[in-house]
C-alpha cells in the first residue's frame, strides 16, 4: 500500500520568495518543466492576475510534487494580514508548515502574526531563511534574530559557505536520527531551520528531506471524513471544492452526505454525487485518506462544509469574524447581478458575510486590500464594476441584565398565534455568541415547533435593540405549550421573535466596538510619540517594556483606527517600527 500522502503548507511575510520558494520545489522534483518565475507570471500558484499583478498570494493554491515515494501536496496560502482567516482555515487541514523568512529582511510583523497561529493551533513547522544568496547574508545574525523573537526552541540543520553570494552552498550538520527530536516536532515543541535560496536551489534538496523527515502524517480512520478548505468558480460557473480526506475512501459517482454549520447555529444535512474528482493535476476515480482533491458535482458547496461525517462542522468558521463593514454600490440596472456575485464570492469565503437591508448591499471585510481583491474578482469573474465605500467598523450587543417575557394560551389577544412562549435572556460567557438552551420538556412541543422557536432565536438575535447583533448571551425556552390544530410552526416563529425582542429590551443591552490586539516595537526614542498617537484613536496601552534601546508596546485599539496607525508608522519608527495586530474581540462603546 502506498505511503499516505503529506499536506504541507507554505507560509511567509511578503516578499520573503513563498512562491518562488514553491516553484523550485517543483522544479527540483521533477513536477514541472520548467521553473516559473514571479517576475514573468509564469508561476504555477499565484494564477489570480491580482496576485501577479501586486507579487502577492492571496487565495489559498494547491500543487504537487513527489519526494521518494511519498506525494507531497502544498498549499501556497495568502500572506497578507487581511487574509489572515483563509490561512487558519487551511492549516485545520495540514500535516505541517514550512514558514518562510527572508534572510537580509528578517522577521516582519506578519511572520510573528503566522507564528503565535502555528503555535496556537500546534502545527509542526519547519523554517526556512530565503534570499541568503543576496549582499550582506549573515546567517548567523538571522539564526539569533530568529530565537530572540519567535522561539528559543529552534535548531538549524544546515550550515552555510559563501553567503552572499550566488556561489552559496549548504552542508547538512552531523546529527543522529533522534526519535525524540522527531516528536518534538510533531507536537510543536521544536522548530528545525533550514537554510538557502529558493532563486539558486542552495538549501531546498535538504529541505525536501526535512519535509519527509521530520512532519508526520496524520493516522487515517476507516470512517469517510473530508473537509472542504476551499470553493472556486468553474468556467461554467458551478462550483469547484478543494477538500482534505482525513479518512475512508471518495470515489466518483459517489453519493457522499454533507454538513454545514448554518447562521442559526444548527447543521445542516444533504446528499450530493461526485461527478469529478482530480489529484495532482490528473483526473482520478478515488481518493483516499491524506489526499487533497478538486471535486465536481457538490452543488451550493461552501467553505468549511464537512464530508461523511459531522466531526467538527459546529467548530467550523469560528476564526473571529471580520470587524469592519462596506457598503457596496452597484452601477444602475446591476443590483441584482451584483448581489448574486457576491452572494457566490461569500460562499467562497463564510466570513465574508453579506448583508441585504432594505436595498442596501454591505460586506463584512478585514480591510483595504481585501476589498481591492472583491472589486477585481467582480470585474473579472462576472463583469461586474461596483463601488466600495470606506470600511465602517461593525459593532454587536450584549445584554447587561435579565429580561424575560412570555405569552400564555389562556391569555392570548384576539390576532395572537395560538402558542405558549416564554423566553429568558441572560449575559453569556465572553465569545460564546448566543446560546440556545431548554427549561422545560423536550416532548412539550412537536419538534417542529422547537426547531422554529431554536431558529427564530438565532435570527432575531441579529438585530438587537440599538440595530447590531446581539451576542455572548444564553436564551432559555422557559414555557411552552400548543393546541392543535390551531397552532402552527408559522405562528410560534412570530411568538418567539416578538417575544424575543421584548426580553433583549428588558435585558437591556450595551454596544460594543471591535478592537484588534497589537504589540508594537519601537525605537526607545520613539516611545512617547507612539504612546500619544494610539491615545489619539482611543487605543489601551499597558506599560512600555525598554530592552536594549527597543520598546515594547501592547495593548487594544478599536479595528477602524488600526489601517491608520499602520500607515503613520514610517514616520513615528523612522522605518524601524514593528506593528502586529489581530482581532481582539469587543470592548463597550465610548459614549
Amino acid at each position: 500500500m502506498p505511503e499516505p500522502s503529506l499536506n504541507i503548507g507554505i507560509l511567509a511575510h511578503v516578499d520573503a520568495g513563498k512562491t518562488s520558494l514553491t516553484e523550485r520545489l517543483l522544479f527540483d522534483t521533477g513536477a514541472v518543466g520548467a521553473l516559473g518565475r514571479v517576475d514573468d507570471g509564469s508561476t504555477q500558484t499565484d494564477t489570480l492576475d491580482i496576485e501577479r499583478r501586486r507579487g502577492i498570494t492571496i487565495s489559498t493554491g494547491v500543487v504537487s510534487f513527489r519526494a521518494g515515494d511519498r506525494t507531497v501536496n502544498v498549499i501556497d496560502t495568502p500572506g497578507h494580514a487581511d487574509f489572515v482567516a483563509e490561512v487558519e482555515r487551511a492549516l485545520g487541514v495540514l500535516d505541517g508548515v514550512v514558514l518562510v523568512v527572508s534572510g537580509p529582511a528578517g522577521v516582519q510583523a506578519s511572520t510573528r502574526i503566522l507564528w503565535r497561529i502555528l503555535r496556537r493551533l500546534r502545527v509542526p513547522t519547519l523554517v526556512f531563511v530565503n534570499k541568503l544568496d543576496q549582499a550582506g547574508a549573515d546567517p548567523a545574525a538571522v539564526l539569533e534574530s530568529l530565537r530572540k523573537k519567535l522561539s528559543r526552541a529552534l535548531v538549524p540543520m544546515v550550515t552555510v559557505d559563501a553567503a552572499g553570494s550566488a556561489a552559496i552552498t549548504i552542508r547538512d550538520r552531523p546529527r543522529s536520527a533522534d526519535d525524540l527530536f522527531r516528536r518534538q516536532v510533531a507536537a510543536g515543541e521544536a522548530y528545525p531551520v533550514f537554510l538557502g535560496s529558493a532563486v539558486t536551489g542552495a538549501g531546498v534538496p535538504e529541505l525536501v528531506a526535512g519535509i519527509v523527515d521530520f512532519l508526520p502524517t496524520a493516522v487515517p480512520g476507516a470512517e469517510l471524513r473530508a473537509t472542504v478548505f476551499k470553493v472556486e468558480r468553474g468556467r461554467g460557473g458551478d462550483r469547484i471544492a478543494y477538500a482534505r480526506v482525513h479518512g475512508g475512501t471518495l470515489r466518483v459517482r459517489d453519493r457522499v452526505e454533507l454538513f454545514r454549520r448554518t447562521g442559526d447555529g444548527t447543521v445542516e444535512r444533504s446528499r450530493r454525487r461526485i461527478t469529478a474528482m482530480t489529484l495532482a493535476g490528473a483526473k482520478v476515480t478515488r481518493a483516499d485518506a491524506g489526499d487533497l482533491i478538486r471535486l465536481s458535482g457538490l452543488g451550493d458547496v461552501r467553505v468549511d462544509d464537512r464530508l461523511g461525517s459531522p466531526d467538527g462542522v459546529a467548530d467550523a468558521g469560528l476564526f473571529p469574524p471580520p470587524g469592519l463593514v462596506s457598503v457596496v454600490k452597484a452601477q444602475p440596472g446591476e443590483e441584482t447581478r451584483l448581489h448574486r456575485a457576491l452572494r457566490e464570492l461569500c460562499d467562497q469565503d463564510p466570513l465574508l458575510g453579506l448583508r441585504a437591508d432594505r436595498g442596501t448591499l454591505s460586506v463584512r471585510t478585514y480591510g483595504e486590500v481585501q476589498i481591492e481583491v472583491l472589486l477585481e474578482r467582480l470585474r473579472e469573474d462576472f463583469g461586474l464594476v461596483a463601488g466600495f465605500a470606506p470600511p465602517a467598523p461593525i459593532h454587536v450587543e450584549k445584554p447587561v441584565g435579565v429580561g424575560e417575557a412570555v405569552q400564555f394560551l389562556d391569555r392570548l389577544g384576539p390576532t395572537d398565534p395560538v402558542a405558549t412562549v416564554g423566553l429568558r435572556v441572560a449575559p453569556g460567557r465572553t465569545g460564546s455568541g448566543v446560546r440556545y438552551e431548554l427549561a422545560v420538556e423536550r416532548g412539550s412541543l412537536p419538534r417542529a415547533f422547537h426547531t422554529a422557536i431554536e431558529q427564530t432565536v438565532y435570527r432575531t438575535a441579529a438585530c438587537g435593540p440599538h440595530g447590531w447583533e446581539v451576542t455572548d448571551c444564553v436564551v432559555t425556552l422557559t414555557h411552552s405549550g400548543f393546541q392543535p390544530p390551531l397552532s402552527t410552526a408559522g405562528g410560534f416563529r412570530e411568538v418567539t421573535a416578538r417575544l424575543l425582542s421584548l426580553a433583549f429590551a428588558r435585558a437591556r443591552t450595551r454596544v460594543y466596538e471591535p478592537v484588534d490586539r497589537f504589540d508594537l516595537e519601537v525605537p526607545e526614542h520613539a516611545a512617547g510619540a507612539a504612546v500619544i498617537a494610539l491615545a489619539k484613536l482611543e487605543a489601551v496601552v499597558e506599560p512600555p517594556v525598554v530592552e536594549a534601546g527597543v520598546a515594547r508596546l501592547s495593548g487594544s485599539v478599536p479595528a477602524a483606527a488600526t489601517a491608520a496607525f499602520r500607515r503613520r508608522l514610517p514616520a513615528l519608527g523612522q522605518g524601524e517600527a514593528v506593528f502586529t495586530a489581530e482581532p481582539g474581540g469587543y470592548r463597550p462603546l465610548r459614549p
